[in-house]
C-alpha cells in the first residue's frame, strides 16, 4: 500500500526515527576528538528555545539535531530498477507469514524469546515500512494490536520489559525506538508520550561513565551493540519532540568512536576485541543519524563493510546475518552513490532467495518473527515510508 494522502504524508514527515553512532578516530596519532556538534542548538535556536513557552519538550539546553542529509544520499537519489515484481511478491509473503506469527495478547516471538517487546516493535515496524498505521491499513490491526502490548509493560521505573530473558535493555532500545516512530506520527496519544518520555529518562539515567550502556540498565559496563539501540531510541524520541540532554549524545558519540578498529570496523567492547560486519554498519548507520555527513570515520566503516560484507562477494561470514543487514542497509542508503548502487541490488537478491517456503525468514538464535521483520525493513527501504528513513 502507498503512503498517497495528504494526511498520511503529513503524518510520515512528522519524525525521523532510527538513529545511532559515532566512530574513533585513531589514537595512535593523538587526534582530540570533539564533541558532536550535530545536536547542538545555533544561536537562533537558543533564542526560540527561551521565548517560545509552548513547547515543553524542547526547552533551553535541548539538542537540536541536523537533519540535512548528504547530496549523495539515497533518499531523493534512487537507484535504477529499486522495486521489482519479485520485490513486491516476497513483501507480500512475509507479511502474510509475520501476521500469523503475532500472539493474542499482540506480542510477537516464541520459545525463549517469546512476548518480547523488542521483536515486537520490529514487527510493528516492518508493517509500518508499507505505510500501516495504528487502525490504519491492511496491516493496521497489527500494528495497533503491537502497540497495546509494549505500552501494558511500561513499567513505573520507565522500562519496556515482558520477557524473562536477562539483558532487557536491547528490548527497551528497540520498543522505545517504535514508540518515538508512533509519537511522531500521532503525538495526540498522551499514553505513547508518557511512556516514551519515561523510556528515554531510564536510557539517560543508565549511561555508565564511559558513555554507554549494557544489557541491564545499571550504569556499570557498556557495550557497542546495546549503546547504539540507545542512541537510536534517543534519536527518535528526539525528532518527535521529546527533550533528550545534548550531554548524553555526546557522551555516547566519543564512546562508539573510541571502539573503531584501526581496519574500519568496530569491536565490541572498549577493552579488547576484534571488528565484526554487523556491529560495525550499525556505528556507519549512526554517525550519519547523528548528522556527520563527511567524517574519516564513515569513509573507513563503509570500506571496511564493502570488503568485508557486500552481499553475494563471499567475504560474509553469516553470524548476525539478519542484524547486520538491518543497519548496513541504513548506511548504504544514507552514503548513496555508488554504495547504494551496489549495495542494494545485492542485499535485495539474498533476501529474496533465502526466503522459506513458509514466506518468513528464519534465524537460528532469535526465530522467525525477528529475521522475517529485519528482512522485511530492508527490502522495503526503496519505499521510504518510514519517518526514519525521510528527510
Amino acid at each position: 500500500m502507498r503512503c498517497k494522502s495528504a494526511e498520511i504524508t503529513i503524518r510520515c514527515k512528522a519524525a525521523l526515527g532510527f538513529c545511532c553512532m559515532m566512530m574513533a578516530l585513531a589514537l595512535s596519532i593523538n587526534v582530540i576528538v570533539p564533541p558532536s556538534t550535530a545536536w547542538a542548538q545555533s544561536p537562533s535556536q537558543q533564542e526560540q528555545a527561551a521565548t517560545n513557552q509552548s513547547a515543553p519538550d524542547t526547552p533551553a539546553g535541548a539538542s537540536e539535531p541536523d537533519d540535512t542529509r548528504p547530496p549523495s544520499s539515497a533518499e531523493n537519489n534512487p537507484a535504477a530498477n529499486e522495486i521489482t515484481p519479485a520485490l513486491n511478491e516476497a513483501v507480500r509473503k512475509g507479511f502474510a507469514y509475520l501476521r500469523s506469527q503475532q500472539n493474542s495478547d499482540g506480542s510477537f516471538g516464541r520459545g525463549r524469546y517469546g512476548r518480547h517487546v523488542g521483536i515486537t516493535a520490529l514487527c510493528a515496524l516492518a508493517f509500518m515500512a508499507d505505510g500501516n498505521l495504528p487502525g490504519r491499513g491492511e496491516y493496521g490491526e497489527e500494528v495497533a494490536k503491537a502497540l497495546e502490548f509494549v505500552l501494558a509493560h511500561s513499567t513505573e521505573t520507565g522500562l519496556l520489559a515482558a520477557e524473562a530473558t536477562h539483558g532487557p535493555m536491547y528490548g527497551h532500545g528497540f520498543a522505545t525506538l517504535f514508540l518515538g516512530e508512533i509519537y511522531g506520527m500521532n503525538p495526540q496519544d498522551r499514553r505513547v508520550r508518557d511512556a516514551l518520555v519515561r523510556a528515554v529518562e531510564l536510557i539517560v539515567g543508565t549511561q555508565n561513565d564511559e558513555g554507554g550502556w549494557r544489557y541491564n540498565p545499571v550504569p556499570y559496563d557498556a557495550d557497542v551493540s546495546v549503546t547504539i539501540c540507545q542512541v537510536m531510541a534517543l534519536r527518535s524520541a528526539r525528532n518527535a519532540g521529546i527533550k533528550v540532554p545534548k550531554q548524553t549524545i555526546d557522551r555516547a558519540v566519543e564512546y562508539i568512536r573510541r571502539c573503531q578498529n584501526p581496519d574500519g570496523g568496530f569491536k565490541y567492547m572498549l577493552q579488547t576485541g576484534g571488528s565484526a560486519w554487523p556491529r560495525s554498519a550499525a556505528a556507519v548507520a549512526t554517525l550519519y543519524y547523528a548528522g556527520i555527513y563527511e567524517d574519516d570515520s564513515i569513509d573507513r566503516g563503509l570500506q571496511y563493510l564493502m570488503r568485508n560484507a557486500l552481499p553475494g562477494s563471499g567475504a560474509m561470514a553469516q553470524a548476525h546475518y539478519y542484524y547486520g543487514h538491518y543497519y548496513a542497509v541504513q548506511a548504504m542508503y544514507l552514503a548513496g552513490g555508488e554504495y547504494w548502487e551496489r549495495w542494494w541490488p545485492a542485499v535485495r537478491d539474498e533476501l529474496i532467495a533465502r526466503q522459506s517456503s513458509s514466506g518468513g525468514w528464519l534465524d537460528n538464535h532469535t526465530g522467525g518473527a525477528d529475521a522475517t521483520a529485519m528482512s522485511l525493513i530492508v527490502l522495503q527501504m526503496p519505499k521510504r515510508y518510514l519517518p526514519i528513513f525521510q528527510r
